[in-house]
This record gives C-alpha cells, sequence and structure tokens, in this order.
C-alpha cells in the first residue's frame, strides 16, 4: 500500500476526533451546570437538527426552516419543564406527544415535497429529544455518550484495519461489516464494565449492541437523505465538519432506541 493510499484511509480521523471530543465537551458542561441550562442546550441542539433537516428536504423556505427549528426547541423545553416523574411510561403522555408531533405535522403540512419523509424522521428527531430530557444530567446520560463514542471508535478502527464486505455500499460506500460488528462488540464491553459497576443489569448490558446499532442506522438513514437529495452536508454550520445534524444523527437514532429500550423494561418490570 502506497503512502498516499494510507494517508487518505485516516483522512476524516482528525475531524472524527475532533467531533467525539466536542460533543463530549458540550456534554459535560451542559450535564456540570443541569438544570435550565442543560435544557437550553438540548433545545438549540434539537431546533438546529430540524432546521437543518427541513433545508435537506426544501431548501427554498427559509422562513419556514426557522419557524420549524424553533418549534421543535420550544417543544423539547415543554417536555423538561412538565416532566415531573421518572417513570418512562409517563414519558409518552397524549400532551406530551402532541406537543412534540408539532414540528413534524407543520413541517408535513407545509413543506411542497417529501411530506412522508419529513415527518417521520423530523418524529424520530423529536423522539430523540424527548430520549435526552428522560436522561437529564443522570449517569445514564454519560454512559449513553460513552456508547455512541466506543461504538464509533471501534468501527472506525475496525473497518480501516480489517476492511472487508460493505454494510450497505449504495448508501454508505465506507462502512463495513467488520467495522459495524465491532461497534456491536465495542457497545458490549462498555456494557460488561457498567455492569460490574453496578450501572447496568446484565440483561441491560446485553441490549447495548443494539443501542449502537440504532446509533449506526441513524448514521445510515441521515447518509441516505442526504443522498436522495444529493448534498453532502446537513448545513455549514460547524466550519470542516458539515452540521449539527451531521455530528448527532448517531444520537438521535440511539436516543430514540434508548428510550424505547427503558420504556419497555419498565413496563416488563411493572408486569
Amino acid at each position: 500500500m502506497t503512502q498516499t493510499d494510507t494517508s487518505s484511509k485516516w483522512a476524516d480521523l482528525a475531524p472524527r476526533v475532533l467531533s467525539a471530543v466536542g460533543m463530549a465537551a458540550i456534554a459535560i458542561i451542559a450535564v456540570a451546570l443541569g438544570g435550565p441550562v442543560f435544557l437550553a442546550v438540548l433545545a438549540v441542539v434539537i431546533g438546529l437538527c430540524m432546521w437543518e433537516f427541513s433545508r435537506l428536504i426544501h431548501a427554498e423556505a427559509r422562513a419556514l426552516h426557522v419557524v420549524l427549528g424553533v418549534i421543535a426547541g420550544v417543544s423539547v423545553i415543554y417536555c423538561g419543564i412538565t416532566l415531573d416523574s421518572p417513570d418512562p411510561v409517563a414519558l409518552f403522555s397524549l400532551p406530551r406527544i402532541a406537543v412534540l408531533l408539532g414540528a413534524p405535522l407543520v413541517g408535513a403540512a407545509l413543506l411542497p415535497r417529501h411530506r412522508v419523509l419529513f415527518f417521520f424522521y423530523a418524529a424520530l428527531i423529536m423522539l430523540a429529544g424527548l430520549g435526552f430530557v428522560a436522561m437529564g444530567t443522570s449517569q445514564i446520560l454519560v454512559w449513553f455518550i460513552l456508547i455512541i463514542i466506543i461504538s464509533d471508535v471501534s468501527g472506525y478502527f475496525a473497518g480501516r484495519l480489517l476492511g472487508g464486505p460493505k454494510f450497505w455500499p449504495r448508501v454508505s460506500p465506507k462502512k463495513t461489516w467488520s467495522g459495524t460488528i465491532a461497534g456491536w462488540i465495542g457497545a458490549l464491553g462498555l456494557g460488561v464494565i457498567g455492569a460490574a459497576l453496578g450501572a447496568f443489569t446484565p440483561v441491560e448490558a446485553l441490549a447495548l449492541p443494539l443501542v449502537a446499532f440504532a446509533g449506526q442506522m441513524g448514521d445510515i438513514v441521515q447518509s441516505a437523505i442526504k443522498r436522495k437529495m444529493g448534498v453532502k452536508d446537513s448545513s455549514n454550520l460547524i466550519p470542516g465538519h458539515g452540521g449539527v445534524l451531521d455530528r448527532f444523527d448517531a444520537m438521535i437514532g440511539a436516543s430514540g432506541a434508548m428510550i424505547l429500550l427503558i420504556t419497555i423494561a419498565s413496563l416488563s418490570v411493572a408486569g
């Protein structure tokens, strides 16, 4: 292998490391300050993700993009303010669901194309927001972020070093089965450590690869949407790194899966 091939193979390592460090720093500061600051940061992130996604669907409707972003951010704040029960089932109250579906429904009604696509992915963004609200500033959030980082790092190095068959070449040409499986193994290893420390039950530890897989699919789904729309990045808000949605797509998929798993576990225990 030539020096050029080797350097190009690792060309995106620095951006990935910087993205991971950046996300970790934002999470640490928000968690440390807690309360309104955490909720405000979360609302801004979800609002920007919604703004970027609506731009992907229809670039011309600039005012609508802003409106949808604001609705999404306010919805997250509403959920955070009204969440007064640790019971995961209480998350899915009818008023809260109605508020969360505000931006997806408004966008689906007013955007001139790809309305079904917009509704479902926008609803996934809002479900992720609800997941982050539910995790709050507890240790669950820290473990969750570690799961995504470990899965991404494990998959990156395994994919580059081992190579092999592509996971979904038409959508994400760089992702390999070796990297995908390594991400699951990394999440499982972290789960074992967490179980040993008392953060997870053995059953929860075994379920963490599902969270990692949901994160991987979140990345792939967003890549498929960008490919369909003929764009490389969701925006240029982060110079050299694309947009907020490009950096949080895996967390959007994984957060939705995390909150659903927590809710299912809670229902099982209650039953």
